[in-house]
């Protein structure tokens, strides 16, 4: 049973430095554009909060859950961009608080919770260290359309290894998603870290390869660039056909991003 505890600080940590691009923003820069249609800063921030309560909702109040999984069956293309629009008209500072208060909430019901439980969520039900690392994916991944907006660069850090591990487990994922066949031979990951280190994910042996920067393979599998502009690389017909749909998400395939200097 993995212990929780250290993908939770890495999950603070990753909201902490998200919260230090926007914290001393004017309220105009709040509506800047960000590279998701029709999302401005406030759209990426008021979506975290939304889904962060959606969080907190599977781990202590279940049947509040259901009623949020039935609104977004009702629903299923809108809910999404619905619960970041409510948020985003909020003003600026309301909104970066009820952002604050409920990622520090969701990280004490995470940190509280019984050894081997496991709560509801959109997809199969999520243990407490899953959660949590759901939980930074989407705040690195939204952080990084916050950041672009901005035209701010980020200094990568070894937390990306839970980014890479939702994009290696979700590739599966990715293929039954568009309706593909699923390989049946096992891939070999070899992603190098930040750091200089190599995480490996596989059998050494497997004959479908994919490498690369372990920053580049995470902006690919989140969708915030396109594979033109990464230096991923695939060996085999059926991990190169992966680096076109990969996704670490779930719900339907995302557009992705367009390559640099393609016609908007």
């Amino acid at each position: 049973m993995a212990d929780p505890t250290p993908v939770i600080d890495d999950l603070c940590a990753e909201s902490d430095e998200l919260d230090l691009l926007v914290a001393e923003l004017a309220p105009e820069s709040w509506t800047l554009a960000t590279p998701a249609p029709r999302w401005s800063i406030a759209h990426q921030i008021a979506h975290l909060a939304w889904t962060d309560h959606s969080a907190l909702l599977a781990v202590t109040d279940q049947d509040g859950f259901r009623v949020l999984v039935e609104k977004a069956l009702a629903a299923p293309e809108s809910f999404v961009d619905a619960g970041a629009e409510e948020g985003a008209a909020l003003p600026p500072a309301e909104l970066l608080a009820r952002w604050r208060a409920g990622r520090s909430a969701l990280a004490r019901a995470l940190r509280d919770a019984p050894p081997g439980a496991r709560f509801p969520w959109y997809g199969p039900p999520m243990s407490a260290a899953s959660m949590a690392t759901g939980r930074l994916m989407e705040t690195w991944a939204h952080g990084q359309d916050v950041a672009d907006a901005l035209g701010v660069v980020r200094v990568p850090t070894e937390r990306l290894r839970h980014v890479a591990h939702i994009g290696v487990r979700a590739r599966d994922f990715a293929f039954a998603a568009r309706s593909l066949a699923v390989p049946a031979e096992p891939f070999r990951v070899e992603l190098t870290s930040p750091g200089g280190e190599v995480w490996g994910y596989g059998p050494e042996d497997a004959a479908q390869r994919v490498t690369g920067p372990a920053l580049d393979f995470c902006l690919l599998v989140t969708q915030r660039a396109h594979r033109a502009d990464l230096a991923v690389t695939a060996t085999g017909q059926d991990a190169d056909r992966w680096l076109d749909i990969a996704q670490s998400f779930a719900g339907p395939p995302g557009p992705g991003r367009p390559p640099k200097g393609a016609a908007a």
